[in-house]
């Protein structure tokens, strides 16, 4: 099997697995309690934590969660005030907004243009004195394109608002700007554990508990730590850190091998120069994507986010670039990084445009 499919999760890293089985086959305490054996779980949830602080601005505290979404769901829910955002955002956080605008918000949602990038004019019309929230994507999970948070962070401010920026796809590999004042963060997608996520919050910045119970996080988060995925977590993210050149360097000659690979009839969708490298979504016209997935089925790629798998529903952020359904339809997105080797991406790659020069002969 040839893995293209790093913006729906990473391969686990080795490091990050050998510091979580520990935590796994023998030592089971709960890190909330008083015990000895609960202090020490307790001292990997702190090394951990300060690890995946150390990719964050300076400033905050990381608040650990259940994943990315319930971050996201905790930093929108637990703010007030009008809300403004992307309509290429992650449905975890439009799903939440449409949510907060049912129970009475005041919701405006930004158009893209056809590159994927918002228009600071038009955010500068929107984003006004009594906004309360601001939510942005660093790096977009379905194309790439890297917005330009720090300008929406300053915007914000100048509103008096708060800034969310969700940084799922660009932790560790894009920097997150100082003026953040919520991040939001998965393990998974930086070659971690599933199952567990963090929200850094400011100093200074208090939010309204999405979860009720024990309070165990300083920020209010209430629920019973894993040692194991925290430890892996932090593994993961001490690796983003040390091996930041190198990984960069390796994903920017992926893609320019890619690139060159592809010839004509290939678009790339969203911007090429406000993008991070490792996600590659293109579309050649007429191809019929559950086709090409079918005869390559040892080729992990995706027809779109994996999040909207097996919904039906056309790509949102496609749309929102201005696609017609049918160039949606024939879009995939390749996905590359740490472990991808330039021999199973050019293989891969081949075997694609094999494919579909197939089903042009054919039609």
């Amino acid at each position: 099997m040839t893995y293209l499919d790093y913006q729906a999760t990473t391969p686990l890293a080795p490091e990050a697995l050998a510091a979580m089985l520990p935590w796994l086959e023998r030592q089971h305490a709960n890190p909330h309690s008083a015990h000895r054996e609960g202090r020490a779980a307790r001292a990997v949830v702190e090394l951990a934590r300060d690890k995946v602080a150390a990719m964050l601005p300076a400033g905050g505290a990381v608040s650990f969660t259940g994943g990315a979404t319930e971050a996201l769901n905790w930093a929108i829910k637990g703010t007030t005030g009008p809300i403004v955002t992307l309509a290429t955002e992650h449905a975890a956080v439009l799903d939440t907004v449409e949510a907060e605008r049912r129970a009475g918000r005041a919701v405006t949602i930004l158009p893209v243009g056809s590159d994927g990038e918002v228009d600071l004019d038009q955010a500068r019309q929107a984003i006004i004195p009594g906004t309360g929230l601001v939510t942005a994507m660093l790096v977009n999970n379905e194309i790439g394109v890297v917005q330009p948070i720090a300008a929406l962070a300053e915007l914000a401010h100048a509103a008096g608002a708060l800034m969310l920026c969700d940084a799922v796809q660009g932790a560790g590999r894009i920097g997150i700007p100082a003026g953040c004042d919520m991040v939001a963060l998965s393990a998974h997608k930086i070659h971690g554990p599933k199952g567990i996520g963090a929200l850094w919050l400011r100093e200074g910045v208090t939010l309204a508990p999405l979860l009720h119970g024990g309070g165990q996080e300083a920020a209010g988060r209430s629920g019973t730590l894993s040692p194991a995925l925290c430890a892996g977590f932090g593994a993961a993210a001490l690796l983003m850190a040390e091996r930041h050149e190198q990984d960069e360097a390796h994903v920017a000659h992926l893609w320019e091998t890619a690139f060159k690979r592809l010839g004509a009839g290939w678009s790339v969708n969203g911007s090429t120069a406000y993008r991070y490298r490792g996600n590659l979504n293109l579309r050649h016209d007429d191809l019929d994507v559950a086709r090409l997935m079918s005869d390559l089925r040892d080729i992990a790629f995706s027809a779109g986010s994996a999040c909207a798998s097996g919904s039906g529903r056309l790509s949102h952020v496609l749309r929102a670039l201005g696609l017609t359904d049918a160039e949606a339809r024939s879009s995939i997105r390749l996905g590359f990084g740490r472990y991808t080797t330039e021999h199973e991406l050019i293989t891969a790659i081949d075997r694609i445009l094999a494919a579909t020069d197939a089903q042009r002969l054919a039609a």
